[in-house]
């Protein structure tokens, strides 16, 4: 599609688009068709599509939608190898920077919450866990976790929801490496570039049955596509369990279903129920955090109408 007329002008600050939103949103698609008509570069900001490992379940765009426009940051790492919001942000900023001296519109697309407000507001100065404590944290089932965090540090335990196991156990290794709360210690971030870049942020927050109703479908369609075999490529490799590639949606339940510990009638309505709590922790996270200025659509589900997207071309950019 050719870039729309009267395009704003310039900023005295570099531009950056942000698509952003829950699992199944359709942000993949309209962050194509934007990098399409604005000479744009697509880097990834979903903590699972960073996996080489988790091409059909975490919804990498295909090859021929890659084809189409630069995509920077997808598959690019090993699932042995685990992707912090730090680490993402130092590779996302340097992608950033290429997209502006080649002249191109870097947009940034996903659904990683941490991962965004990294990048834009910058990262506490924690310092390295104590080993010892990391493994014993990372060892405990998360309502255990959770009641330890009450314990130590309630309100950082107030700001979680219980079943948020990454984040319940950082808070709480945290506090007992560093005798710190995180609270405090993210009053000292540092790094962030959203002061130094002209953001257009964007939210879509489709009508919530219908991300669901898509949610369940496209996981019936992994199975299909190649999601069986991913898993099976993944248990092959014996990696420890408590990394991220292992834990992401459907990895345990398609194992589970593997090992005949379920039926697939089971594992289905598993990894289904787990993709939509999922996706209403991003719906809630995505329209109660992010500044209330930012965007929120709910207008454009699946639209294909070229008019509706150039008007959001025009949204962004201005």
């Amino acid at each position: 599609m050719s870039k729309p007329s009267n395009f704003p002008t310039e900023s005295p600050r570099p531009r950056l688009a942000l698509i952003a939103g829950p699992t199944a949103s359709g942000k993949s698609a309209l962050a194509l068709a934007l990098a399409e008509g604005a000479n744009g570069v697509i880097i990834n900001a979903d903590a699972s599509q960073v996996y080489a490992d988790l091409d059909v379940l975490s919804a990498r765009p295909s090859a021929a939608e890659m084809a189409r426009a630069p995509h920077r940051l997808f598959g690019m790492r090993d699932g042995a190898r685990p992707c912090s919001a730090a680490d993402w942000a130092e590779l996302a900023k340097a992608e950033i920077t290429a997209a502006h001296a080649a002249g191109r519109l870097p947009i940034l697309v996903g659904g990683t919450g941490l991962y965004i407000r990294t990048l834009l507001d910058g990262i506490a100065p924690v310092p390295e866990i104590d080993a010892e404590v990391r493994a014993t944290v990372r060892g405990m089932p998360v309502e255990e976790a959770y009641a330890a965090l009450m314990r130590e540090d309630a309100p950082a335990a107030a700001r979680l929801a219980p079943a948020d196991s990454a984040r319940t156990m950082r808070a709480l290794e945290v506090i007992r490496s560093t005798g710190r709360s995180i609270l405090d210690w993210r009053t000292e971030k540092s790094g962030g570039i959203g002061d130094v870049v002209d953001l257009h942020p964007l939210i879509l927050l489709p009508p919530r049955e219908r991300l669901y109703a898509r949610c369940d479908a496209r996981f019936e369609a992994m199975l299909d596509q190649g999601a069986i075999d991913e898993v099976e490529a993944l248990l092959a490799r014996n990696l420890a369990p408590d990394l991220p590639v292992m834990r992401a949606i459907g990895v345990p339940e398609i194992a589970g279903w593997l090992m005949g510990k379920m039926s697939r009638e089971a594992m289905i309505a598993q990894a289904q129920a787990a993709t939509r709590q999922y996706a209403k922790r991003q719906y809630t996270w995505f329209s109660r955090q992010p500044p209330a200025h930012w965007p929120r659509r709910s207008d454009i589900y699946n639209n294909n109408d070229n008019n509706i997207v150039i008007k959001l071309f025009k949204e962004l950019l201005t």
